[in-house]
């Protein structure tokens, strides 16, 4: 084994959070070797990548004949009340397969070592971790672990997740089209039905937390809603994974580095507890921490996420149960929402920069209480809006 090898960073997993921190690393001379079983995949999630991330990544732009930008959502209440806006910022939905593989390889044109291999173990200590695959054993002094929520390498640095950190997804890739990102709420669950179109296909999937609903209940749920919404599975694809929804007790206690190794993306459990949204803070998460590696001070990545990204999270926890489980003035929370959605400009306004990335949930309630008196005359202009219009109350709008 050559000095150089000896050396070199290992990063364990190949998504878009492994495949950044390699391409930073590697451009910036590092020597760099990313190892993962499958290399480029599909998962069962809607690809979406907000108007925040294309910002702060602004390369993605180059794989613009690669994604579907989507400027029409639609909510859909746990009742079926709906409210179509029109997003100020588009979604650029990527097919997963698409996304990891322009990302290994602007890793690959950086430099790094791409190996399609399994990592079947990890043994050693910092500054001499020892990982083995089918084709032998690698030394390195530094890893950084991207390997997703349930990788078995977790609790070599720290404690795995329990069942109550994650969620189930369970999600088609079909041959059909549309233009419309659609979002169903359920009743009784801690999660959504979720309808994105990419570029040649629709991404269909469900997600719940797990031990409330089985994987297998959940693809009745979503096969359902798609035969009632005339969406044919001839043809599609059927996907299932595990992510991270890391409750509150979890997030104050998370450990994502240590003395020669790291933590990041779904790996690290940097997810929305509330959306399910992770590919924002798995990007990021990757730059912190290789920004951290070249300072020459990998501690500084955990105080980075500390200060930018754990504070959301933490928030998106404490009100998750609520979001999914609370009541509004007499209706769930959203079922509210929808109405809202539906009912005020304002609000619409505030949920397409929610889509958008740009909405953070730490300033979301002073924005609430600053549009609360718009909101609230926009809402009742649309309640009184069709009987104050029809004829038949045109002498006395509030006759019977």
């Amino acid at each position: 084994m050559t000095r150089s090898s000896q050396d070199s960073i290992a990063i364990v997993g190949g998504g878009p959070a492994g495949a950044l921190a390699a391409d930073i690393l590697a451009c910036a001379g590092k020597s760099v070797v990313l190892f993962d079983e499958k290399l480029a995949w599909e998962k069962p999630c809607g690809g979406g990548v907000t108007h925040k991330a294309l910002e702060q990544y602004p390369f993605l732009r180059e794989a613009q004949s690669e994604y579907r930008a989507v400027f029409d959502s639609e909510l859909i209440s746990p009742s079926g009340r709906r409210a179509r806006f029109h997003l100020r910022f588009p979604v650029a939905i990527f097919s997963r397969f698409v996304l990891n593989e322009f990302l290994l390889e602007r890793a690959r044109r950086s430099g790094a070592a791409v190996r399609k291999e399994r990592v079947i173990r990890i043994a050693g200590k910092a500054g001499d971790w020892r990982l083995t695959t089918a084709a032998g054993e690698f030394p390195t002094p530094q890893i950084v672990m991207a390997a997703g929520a349930r990788n078995p390498f977790r609790k070599q640095f720290t404690d795995p997740f329990t069942p109550d950190d994650l969620l189930v997804t369970a999600g088609y890739l079909i041959p059909a089209r549309t233009s419309l990102m659609q979002v169903q709420f359920l009743k009784g669950i801690s999660g959504y039905i979720w309808l994105f179109p990419r570029l040649d296909h629709l991404s269909a999937g469900i997600a719940g937390k797990m031990g409330e609903v089985s994987t297998a209940d959940l693809r009745r749920r979503l096969e359902q809603w798609l035969a009632d919404h005339g969406i044919s599975l001839e043809g599609a694809q059927f996907y299932s994974h595990i992510i991270p929804a890391l409750r509150l007790q979890t997030l104050e206690t998370l450990q994502v580095a240590g003395d020669g190794w790291a933590l990041i993306g779904d790996s690290a459990g940097l997810v929305d507890p509330i959306t399910g949204e992770g590919l924002f803070y798995a990007l990021r998460s990757a730059e912190l921490c290789a920004k951290a590696i070249l300072e020459g001070h990998p501690a500084l990545y955990a105080g980075w996420l500390e200060q930018e990204i754990l504070p959301e999270l933490k928030l998106a926890a404490r009100v998750s149960h609520r979001f999914y489980f609370g009541q509004v003035f007499g209706e769930s929370v959203a079922e509210r929402i929808v109405a809202f959605t539906e009912q005020s400009e304002t609000f619409r306004d505030l949920m397409s920069d929610l889509f958008a990335g740009i909405q953070g949930y730490r300033d979301l309630r002073s924005r609430l209480y600053r549009t609360l008196p718009a909101l609230m005359a926009e809402s009742l202009a649309s309640a009184l809006h069709l009987p104050w219009n029809d004829a038949r109350f045109a002498s006395d709008p509030f006759a019977e």
